[in-house]
């Protein structure tokens, strides 16, 4: 029961806070959800949601090398009530500092670690972190190559559906939002394309994904769209 609670919690701050914090009526609601176009079979959709509420087979976030705090604090992190990567991170009763914090994952670029979340915990069945290296390097460029990686982990593991939350202005990185999401779903589907041709020479298992849904908050939903159908133009 206090896990349940903890998560209803959870979601009750997320939706209020997001409503304060990002008004205006052309904003949209938490879930809202836009396919905003396909390539050779897999639909890319931006969602309105936080990762520790997004119901998918494998849920992707993006962390840097651990520093002391460095998600909880605001600035440059988003604070606690409108930060995805602390949601998370409570919603598992503090699993990712705990491995961030004994360096069981460090956050080198392209690093990965999957995990099975406890049951009553968050809504993805699974979680797979992604290392973006030390914050100080950080160049949207690299996004690209996380989208490949998250791809390809993603037909590793063979799941049909699975979300990604870059997390960037969670952990105080004020990246351009439309460039960072059209890098990732890039490298997504260059990732898949090189599956394919692999397939079609039989040196490859059989493709499972379907679909790729981009999470974003209220006030960037706009921007993330816009730079995925701009991704879309090159395919």
């Amino acid at each position: 029961m206090a896990i349940l609670f903890k998560v209803f919690v959870i979601a009750l701050i997320f939706v209020v806070t997001g409503i304060a914090y990002y008004s205006g009526e052309k904003e949209p609601a938490l879930n809202t959800k836009e396919t905003l176009g396909q390539f050779d079979g897999v639909e890319i959709e931006a969602v309105v949601q936080s990762p520790s509420l997004q119901k998918t087979p494998l849920q992707i976030i993006c962390l840097f090398e651990y520093e002391e705090g460095d998600i909880f604090n605001s600035p440059p992190a988003l604070p606690k009530e409108k930060n995805g990567l602390v949601h998370v991170d409570l919603a598992l009763n503090g699993l990712i500092t705990d491995l961030r914090k004994s360096n069981q994952f460090e956050g080198k670029w392209l690093e990965t670690l999957l995990i099975t979340p406890p049951k009553n915990t968050i809504a993805a069945e699974k979680l797979m972190l992604i290392g973006l290296g030390p914050r100080r390097d950080f160049k949207p460029e690299i996004m690209r190559m996380v989208g490949v990686v998250g791809m390809r982990e993603a037909l590793r593991i063979k799941v049909e559906s699975y979300s990604h939350a870059s997390d960037l202005k969670d952990a105080g990185i004020d990246s351009s939002t439309g460039e960072v999401a059209g890098l990732v779903i890039k490298g997504a589907l260059e990732a898949y394309k090189t599956q394919k041709n692999l397939f079609k020479q039989d040196a490859s298992e059989t493709l499972t994904v379907i679909k790729i849904a981009l999470l974003t908050g209220q006030a960037f939903f706009e921007a993330s769209r816009e730079g995925i159908k701009s991704a879309l133009l090159d395919y």
